[in-house]
């Protein structure tokens, strides 16, 4: 048997000690299948429980738990360093892997499905101290303050903004504003002006569905691809639609983030 270890908010641990460990994640894979991530335990602990302090950045006032699983030799699993393609292995084969690197940090172990509560070997506190932020070797790093990295509300988030303002920081235009740039753009309309005003508008949490769908039929991919990501969040009636419709889409990329987005919203 295998034995990993697995990162949760501290308010999980009495539903995981009762029921498991649900499937809640999406693997990195092309099928996206929901699952769980996880990491071999380790001789050392620094290693074992390395993704601390960047999950906790997002886990809540109470911290994280270390839950210890173990799982069959022969359990299907995916490995590989985060942002990178993974490889389809059993997790035997994970653990020898990671093991037997001379720099495991980044690594992590997916297994696709949830975790049952016999599966479970314990569930214990952990040092909250432990581990990198960001990314690996990221001590002494510029920070990106841009909307996709920072954290809002994380501790030091608004001295640093201060300190290195990003330049779309700030309230988004408003939304006559941003209607009016992708009218000027022409017909079917210039991708880089297309692509500059969507990304205003992924800064929103409801937006014009109706008066954007038109770009779903853009011939430029990047285009359509913008557009997923700009209504990806939104709640406006409709939003689902138009993304169910742009994961139909001619083009790879624009359909996988189409789907994705879908699935997250499931």
């Amino acid at each position: 048997m295998a034995m990993f270890v697995h990162l949760t908010a501290s308010a999980n641990a009495a539903r995981i000690r009762r029921s498991g460990v649900r499937a809640v994640s999406h693997g990195r894979d092309a099928d996206r299948s929901r699952g769980l991530y996880c990491f071999p335990v380790l001789p050392s602990y620094t290693l074992t429980h390395q993704w601390l302090r960047e999950l906790s950045r997002r886990s809540g006032s109470r911290g994280l738990v270390a839950v210890h699983l173990r799982l069959p030799d022969d359990e299907p699993v995916t490995v590989g360093r985060y942002h990178q393609e993974p490889r389809h292995v059993t997790a035997a084969e994970a653990v020898r892997r990671i093991g037997a690197l001379d720099d495991p940090r980044g690594w992590e172990v997916f297994v696709p499905r949830s975790a049952a509560k016999g599966e479970v070997h314990s569930v214990r506190p952990v040092r909250q101290v432990i581990g990198w932020r960001y990314f690996p070797d990221a001590h002494g790093t510029v920070p990106c303050t841009c909307a996709g990295c920072r954290v809002r509300g994380e501790y030091g988030s608004r001295r640093l903004r201060e300190r290195r303002p990003h330049p779309l920081d700030g309230p988004p235009p408003a939304t006559a504003v941003l209607l009016r740039q992708i009218a000027a753009a022409g017909t079917p309309g210039d991708p880089e002006q297309l692509t500059r005003t969507l990304d205003w508008f992924g800064l929103r949490r409801r937006g014009p569905v109706d008066q954007l769908a038109h770009l779903a039929d853009h011939p430029d991919r990047e285009v359509r691809r913008a557009l997923v990501w700009a209504v990806a969040r939104w709640t406006t009636p409709g939003t689902a639609d138009l993304l169910q419709r742009l994961a139909g889409d001619g083009d790879e990329a624009v359909r996988e983030a189409a789907a994705w987005n879908l699935s997250e919203r499931s």
